[in-house]
Order: structure tokens, then sequence, then C-alpha cells
């Protein structure tokens, strides 16, 4: 115990998603949570826990067919644990336990929600939970109207709260069974728009909610919140635009994809039938991402908005700013590194997949990786076909998206270093 508390808070908490990964597989492979007559091995265990608590969707198993009705509750479960984040849920049992929040524990949930202050920490994490009921009970109720015309009303109840769950923490697993995800609800407007609203919420951050619950007009809200809502609606209209343009799809059905590409994982259409251009522009949204403290992946909303700002204002010969602000330097530089290491992560990751399963296209592979890289979920079919060795790869790619890159750049790109410097010598870029 001593030795986790002198850890630092980023390897704690990925200690955590850890430990709540490996018991999560355990939990699925007892005999209660696998159906008569279906088999489940421990590397499927193990990837949908993984796939689960990283709030990813990839399923190498059909839940519906494999797990009973107490272990579909134990993936809901993994995933609003994934969602909201270990250390929030684990304060959120403390305080419900009466006891007080120590320094520790306000740090763990400043590291996870990346703020940097640990001022009203708890009160954040009370809001973040209350939030996520309401948002949740509300997309069950909407979801309830459309299943129940479909399934027994007990069923139609336990679909709707897992499906709920699972859109507003931007994770694409289904319980419909079939690997049909949401396909036969493609043209339903309501489940559509019902699903959307979840995920573009959750994919928005818990911050930018509460700033703008609290302030209610654009121009009152943080520069942070600015951001992620232009960057937010600029990419979900190009996205919708473009997969209209290049797919044989409606326009829900091109919005729809655009929304659960950023991180969602579910899809209305077939991904395996989309030609080539489609896989790109999903690609694209995929790495991209949603925004930071929410319950999306992909290297964020803010980071591409700021490497735009910051190239440019190189190019015009001025400071990187909007709104009337300035971006500070080290911004700046931490959003470059990110988007380095997120790009090495996809482009090694892909090359190793393509060693390990050379029967699939590059581009099936580049889109496995990048969904699993961004936590979203969405697959061209080739998930449940790959070995023991491209499962235990794409696990650890869903683990690293799920940290986020920059709680992995922290461990060595923003040590404390020695306060001597070397002798500073220009260098030819570009």
């Amino acid at each position: 115990m001593n030795y986790i508390k002198g850890q630092p808070p980023g390897r704690i908490i990925a200690m955590g998603f850890a430990f709540v990964i490996l018991t999560g597989s355990f939990l699925l492979m007892l005999p209660c949570s696998v159906r008569e007559g279906a088999q489940v091995s421990f590397i499927d265990a193990l990837f949908t826990s993984a796939s689960a608590v990283c709030v990813t969707g990839l399923i190498a198993i059909d839940t519906a067919e494999h797990f009973t009705v107490f272990g579909r509750t134990v993936v809901a479960l993994l995933i609003q644990i994934g969602g909201l984040g270990v250390t929030s849920v684990s304060v959120g049992f403390i305080l419900i336990a009466g006891k007080r929040v120590g320094l520790k524990g306000r740090r763990l949930v400043r590291e996870a929600m990346n703020v940097n202050t640990s001022k009203g920490m708890v009160r954040l994490v009370k809001n973040i939970l209350l939030m996520t009921l309401c948002f949740e009970c509300v997309g069950a109720v909407l979801s309830f109207l459309v299943f129940v015309q479909d399934y027994p009303p007990l069923e139609a109840l336990g679909i709707s709260l897992f499906h709920s769950v699972a859109a507003f923490n931007n994770s694409g697993f289904d319980i419909l069974g079939g690997l049909t995800n949401l396909i036969p609800y493609q043209n339903n407007v309501l489940l559509n728009l019902t699903t959307g609203g979840l995920i573009i919420f959750g994919g928005l951050g818990f911050l930018v909610i509460l700033d703008i619950l609290g302030n209610r007009s654009f121009r009152k809200l943080t520069l942070h919140s600015k951001i992620v809502i232009t960057m937010s609606l600029i990419l979900l209209a190009a996205g919708t635009l473009s997969l209209k343009a290049t797919e044989n799809i409606t326009w829900l059905g091109a919005f729809f994809q655009s929304v659960s590409a950023r991180t969602a994982g579910f899809s209305t259409y077939p991904i395996g039938s989309f030609t080539d251009d489609g896989v790109f522009v999903l690609t694209l949204l995929m790495f991209v991402g949603a925004s930071p403290g929410s319950t999306g992946g992909g290297i964020k909303t803010t980071t591409l908005f700021v490497m735009i700002q910051a190239a440019r204002g190189a190019a015009a010969n001025q400071y990187a700013g909007a709104f009337k602000r300035k971006i500070p330097d080290d911004v700046i530089r931490k959003a470059f590194i990110i988007t380095f290491l997120s790009g090495m992560v996809v482009c090694v990751g892909t090359f190793v997949m393509c060693l390990l399963e050379p029967e699939f296209s590059f581009l099936q592979l580049l889109f496995e990786v990048t969904s699993a890289f961004g936590t979203v979920g969405l697959s061209t079919g080739i998930t449940p076909d790959l070995g023991i060795p491209g499962k235990a790869l794409i696990i650890m790619i869903m683990f690293i998206g799920r940290l986020g890159p920059l709680t992995i750049a922290s461990l060595w790109a923003f040590k404390t270093t020695a306060n001597a410097r070397f002798t500073e010598e220009n260098v030819t870029i570009g």
C-alpha cells in the first residue's frame, strides 16, 4: 500500500484501470456470466473487459449471444467505471460512505480530469456523478420508447439502460445480437437523435457542460469551452458532408456516423461496405476524437485547434490565439507532443498488425488500430477474426488510448529536470 501511495498520479491511474480490466475479465468468465452453450476464452473475456473499461466498443465475441444478464450487467458497470474514470468512481464511493476525501484523492481526480487546480475537486465529482445520472436516465427513457416496440417491456428496459450507458460514455457496445449494432434502426429518427445527443454531450467534457449550465451565453464561456464547441460543430459538419459525398447513405446516416466516429463506435450502416474514401474520413475523425475531460478518446478537439492556430500564427508571424485570447506556449508544445506520440502509436501499431495479420488489407488494419487508439469501437468487421497476438496488441492500444497521450507523455516528457542547461544552438528545420 505504501508503494502505491508513493507512485505519481499518472501511474496510480494506470494501475487502477489495469486492475479493473483484469477483475472484469475474471467476472466475465464466471459460469453465471456465460450463456449456456456459449464458450468464452480468457483472451476474449480480457478483450471484452478492456474494450468496456476503455469505453471503446470493439468486440471479439457478440455480447448478447455469449453473456447472460449478469454478464451484460458486468459489461455495463465496466463501461460506467471506464467512462467516469476509476478515480471519480472511487471518490464517489468515499463520499457515499460519508468519509473525507484526502489530498491524494483530490490530486488523482485533478490528474484524471486534466484540470489545473485541486480546488473544488469534491464538488466537481458530485456534479459529474449527478450529471451522468441525469443524462443516462433521460437517454434510457427515450430509448425505451423505441425498443419497447420490438421487445417485451422488461427486456426493452434492460436494453435501454445498457444502450444509454454505452452511448453517453461513448462506448459502442450493443446487446441486440447478431453483430448488427444499430443497423436495424438506421431510419429511426428518435433513436438516432437520442443516441447522437448522448454521444455529443458525453464527448464535450464534463467541465464544458458545467460551464454551459453556469453561464448560458457563448460570450461568457471560458476559452476552453469556446474551442471545444467550435471544433465539435466544425468536425460534425465536415464529417457529415464528407460521408454524404462519399457514401450512398441518408443525411441522417451521414450525421449519425459523423457523430459516432468521434469515439462512440455505434454504426447504423455496415462499415465494411464503405468505400476507401469513407473509411479514410472515419479514420481521421477517430484520430481527432472527443474533447478533454470527456468520456471519449483521440488526440482531442482542443489539440487539433491549438496546432492549427499555432501553424496559422507562425505563417503570419503572429502569436497563436483565438477569441481575443493568447494560447500559452507550453500548451502549444504539449499539443504537438501529444499528436506526435499518438501518430507513433497508430503507425507502429498498424505496422505490427500488418505483420501479425497479413490476410487483412492495410486500410482495414489502420482503421482497426485507429479505432482502438481513439477508443471508438468502429470496425470493418475483422475484430472477431484476429489471432491472439493481434487481439493482445489491440488491447494494449485501447489501454494507451484510454489513459490518454497526455498522461503517457507526462511520464517522461514533462518530468522536472535539473536547473542546469546546455548551450543553445540553432537547428535548421522545414
